[in-house]
């Protein structure tokens, strides 16, 4: 759960450096009918997301719910609800999703996640 809590709070400061240290590689998004693969971290950071989110109102989220399903030494399925928020707080909408949480040479990151998110 350390490895989630990371990844909400550097997805909320907007910072894609940060963001992107709390993924392994490659890194997997299955989102809106497309699926995603970013093969390092400079990959995944050159890109940033956040103003296309903020276009549509969002402002940050945050974690409903977390709930392991699957585990092992070193891998961990967690289903997971989260919520997104305009800048005044007010729910905009919240989404399911798996997260896929591995542990590559000591570093524990998001490896995949599948969300009902677009």
């Amino acid at each position: 759960m350390q490895v989630l809590d990371s990844f909400m709070l550097n997805f909320n400061s907007r910072n894609m450096e940060a963001w992107s240290e709390t993924l392994n590689y490659p890194h997997v998004r299955l989102a809106g009918g497309d699926v995603k693969v970013w093969v390092n971290k400079q990959e995944y950071s050159s890109v940033d997301i956040f103003d296309g989110l903020a276009a549509t109102g969002w402002h940050h989220s945050v974690w409903v719910s977390r709930k392991v399903v699957l585990e092992s030494k070193n891998k961990v399925h967690i289903s997971t609800v989260f919520q997104r928020y305009d800048k005044n707080d007010k729910p905009l909408k919240n989404y399911q999703s798996l997260y896929i949480v591995t542990n590559d040479n000591g570093h524990w990151g998001v490896q995949a996640r599948s969300s009902l998110a677009p």
